[in-house]
């Protein structure tokens, strides 16, 4: 069972779910790729994780936006066009019988392809890329949106660019899960990343936001991932006339905050109870509980429109 933002109630429909590998809905059971595929052997490829609300995906340009670009920048042919894979995404919610459904997510994955042999080089590839789509029913516990999460500072730090840009939301995630690892080892449910000048990035799987004296901060964006639910709070504050600030913070700024909270695609906004062992002075605070329902809204006109 995941932990964390990303935990989950079990749902049996999930069994019998059908996945599209490459254009072909399989059953769950069958689904698979080769060996040879750069996303297993290498981790080379992109991928969205796509909320569907009241029968459309919820915020899907801004999703098609950050995937085509990750592809563009590491010189990957995704082989479809957006049209196209939108339409492989409907026709996997459709061939589910998903569309009048609640609480389905979507894992969106595209990688280089097949190498001719366990190497780097993409020049050793020999096939289109691999797109796999994989729909299930699966929310949030209300629990964590409503009693929130517990953080841990870990020592692993968000990268510099030049060494593997933060900014793509690549198949290569080590360093987060080495996070991860830490963070729960520590009895914490996930990560609280800095970055290499030692201010707060963002957490191994969410965005992380602050609430001081009626404002809200996040990190300047420089060493994390261009969330879109992060820019949707974003949005949402300064629509509402709420102070939001993207800059330079630090763990002294984190620890004396009224409130703090976490984005991301699967649980929306979730509040942090607790960070390195100080709770924070609000659970589940007013600008939370606010934000969660501006949340809300925003995904209702976005589906609507």
């Amino acid at each position: 069972m995941a932990k964390g933002t990303h935990d989950y109630q079990a749902d049996p429909r999930n069994d019998a779910i059908l996945i599209d590998v490459n254009g072909t809905l399989v059953p769950r059971a069958e689904a698979s790729v080769s060996v040879f595929d750069s996303g297993f052997m290498l981790g080379d490829g992109v991928w969205e994780g796509l909320r569907v609300h009241r029968g459309k995906v919820a915020f899907l340009d801004a999703h098609m936006d950050r995937l085509f670009e990750g592809a563009k920048a590491i010189a990957m042919d995704i082989g479809l066009t957006r049209d196209e894979l939108e339409a492989r995404i409907d026709a996997t919610i459709d061939g589910n019988a998903m569309r009048d459904q609640e609480g389905v997510h979507i894992r969106l994955m595209v990688t280089r392809g097949i190498r001719s042999t366990p190497y780097q080089d993409p020049r050793v590839v020999i096939s289109p890329a691999t797109i796999v789509i994989i729909p299930e029913y699966k929310s949030p516990l209300p629990s964590t949106i409503e009693t929130g999460i517990r953080l841990f500072t870990v020592h692993v730090r968000r990268g510099d660019p030049a060494v593997q840009d933060q900014k793509l939301n690549s198949h290569s995630k080590l360093n987060c899960i080495t996070a991860c690892i830490q963070a729960t080892q520590a009895g914490a449910d996930e990560a609280l990343m800095l970055d290499p000048h030692g201010f707060v990035a963002t957490c191994n799987s969410t965005h992380f936001f602050i609430v001081r004296k009626g404002e809200v901060w996040t990190s300047s964006g420089d060493y994390c991932l261009g969330g879109i639910t992060r820019s949707n709070v974003i949005q949402v504050c300064r629509e509402a006339g709420i102070p939001v600030y993207e800059k330079n913070f630090s763990l002294t700024d984190v620890y004396g905050a009224n409130e703090a909270f976490v984005t991301g695609t699967f649980a929306g906004v979730v509040p942090v109870t607790d960070i390195d062992g100080r709770a924070m002075t609000l659970a589940r605070g007013p600008m939370v509980e606010r934000l969660q329902g501006l949340y809300r809204d925003l995904m209702d006109r976005d589906v609507g429109a």
